[in-house]
């Protein structure tokens, strides 16, 4: 199945109010149940285990409402790690109920300093980039940590897609209805992820495969002397 990319209605500000929150509160569900949650979470926990971080700040770009970072937050706590998070994300209309600190910017222009977080990461953002942007995204986001930088996000197979048709009567949102086939669409297979990723100023690349059609990488920071 090849990639294909496929204009998604959330991204064109062509929705009503209510229609992006119906849409968000989706995604919410989505994240919760088919393992956005948990994806994000486990790959900060493997930061946590290799750095000997007992506190991570991380910065979630493309974080809408910031349920993805809420929900590690508290699963994190299970093991005794408090994460601190600051959500990021294109329009103030997507961060409405985000909670703590957020803020509208660019992603491949990311408006903070120098190693200003632990961790920066994104979930279910990198298939809306094309690999060259995921490179600049990559690159942007290792600056901008001081570890590493995190992604969760989704492989693209036929038994994806045909799930995520079969699963349309679980939706709200007739934009979720079509933006999620649209995801499955243009998303990247683990291997091309991790070709891309290669390409960017990582030290080094981890690649893992997560709960229902979800994959998470993980690019380690270069150390410096």
């Amino acid at each position: 199945m090849n990639r294909v990319v496929v204009q998604e209605l959330l991204d064109t500000d062509s929705c009503r109010p209510d229609e992006v929150e119906e849409s968000l509160a989706d995604l919410r569900f989505i994240n919760k149940a088919f393992g956005g949650v948990s994806t994000t979470t486990k790959l900060l926990r493997k930061v946590a285990k290799k750095t000997g971080l007992g506190h991570i700040s991380f910065l979630d770009v493309a974080g809408a409402t910031g349920d993805v970072a809420a929900g590690a937050t508290k699963q994190l706590a299970n093991s005794g790690i408090t994460l601190s998070s600051t959500i990021m994300d294109r329009a103030f209309d997507h961060l409405t109920g985000a909670g703590g600190v957020a803020i509208a910017g660019d992603a491949l222009q990311l408006p903070f300093k120098d190693d200003c977080f632990d961790v920066v990461g994104c979930a279910l953002f990198a298939h809306h980039l094309e690999p060259n942007q995921i490179v600049k995204f990559v690159n942007e986001a290792l600056r901008v940590s001081r570890h590493a930088c995190i992604i969760n996000d989704l492989r693209r197979s036929r038994l994806h897609l045909f799930s995520v048709l079969v699963g349309r009567a679980l939706y709200r949102s007739p934009i979720t209805s079509h933006d999620s086939a649209a995801s499955v669409k243009r998303a990247y297979t683990r291997r091309e992820l991790e070709h891309t990723l290669r390409l960017t100023t990582a030290a080094s690349v981890e690649i893992s495969n997560h709960f229902l059609f979800r994959m998470g990488a993980i690019a380690w920071k270069k150390r410096t002397q």
